[in-house]
């Protein structure tokens, strides 16, 4: 039947005289198929329909891990650079560590690091021992923002500038592609450790600033 329609359709349409003929029968008859056919339509809208599963969030490092220990760098009070190590930082206290892309960035300068210099009080109040935030940066850059934001002892700048703590943790982020040139940087996370073992992680995607703020670590002490 459908062979015999398309045939006919075929002969009408080759007569110039006949195109509106043409045109009705192949609409009436493609109506009519769909009629007799309707599973085949939705198959169709079925084979052509795709779903994107929303990405994973994820990282080296989880709840209930043992912080990775590496060298990072900073510039004291008196200016000149020392360094200390994840160990130092965690070995029988309480911890907050949070990472921003990079430093002098809007989001990390307006909102991420202001944010936990605001909270630094009610955070130690609550029982935090030291509050860092840590950067794919060198020392000197982190020297100079801590310096441009007025931020005193309330956190630690911190340099991870070869990333060796930010890869311990599987928490890179690419940006090579950016016209900006940050190449590859830290995803912004903030994690609470007791005695170098992760309690809390909050991990963005990306460079997003959503679950990773002074205000949500709050919340879980």
């Amino acid at each position: 039947m459908a062979l015999s329609s398309s045939l006919t359709l075929a002969r009408l349409a080759s007569s110039p005289s006949a195109t509106n003929l043409s045109f009705y029968t192949a609409t009436t008859t493609a109506a009519a198929f769909l009629r007799r056919n309707p599973t085949r339509l939705r198959l169709r809208l079925r084979l052509n329909t795709t779903t994107t599963a929303a990405p994973k969030i994820s990282a080296t490092i989880a709840v209930g891990d043992k912080l990775p220990n590496a060298t990072l760098s900073y510039f004291d009070d008196a200016g000149d650079l020392q360094t200390t190590t994840v160990a130092d930082l965690t070995s029988n206290k309480k911890t907050i560590l949070f990472a921003v892309p990079g430093a002098f960035t809007p989001t990390c300068s307006q909102k991420h690091l202001p944010g936990f210099v605001a909270s630094s009080a009610d955070l130690k109040s609550r029982g935090v021992d030291v509050i860092a935030c840590v950067s794919v940066n060198d020392a000197f850059v982190m020297k100079a923002w801590k310096k441009d934001l007025g931020i005193g002892d309330e956190v630690v700048l911190l340099s991870d500038g070869n990333g060796e703590f930010t890869r311990a943790i599987g928490a890179e982020l690419d940006l090579s592609d950016k016209p900006v040139g940050l190449g590859v940087r830290s995803r912004r996370y903030a994690l609470l450790a007791e005695d170098g073992v992760v309690k809390v992680l909050n991990l963005e995607e990306g460079g997003a600033f959503t679950n990773s703020s002074a205000e949500e670590m709050l919340k879980v002490l």
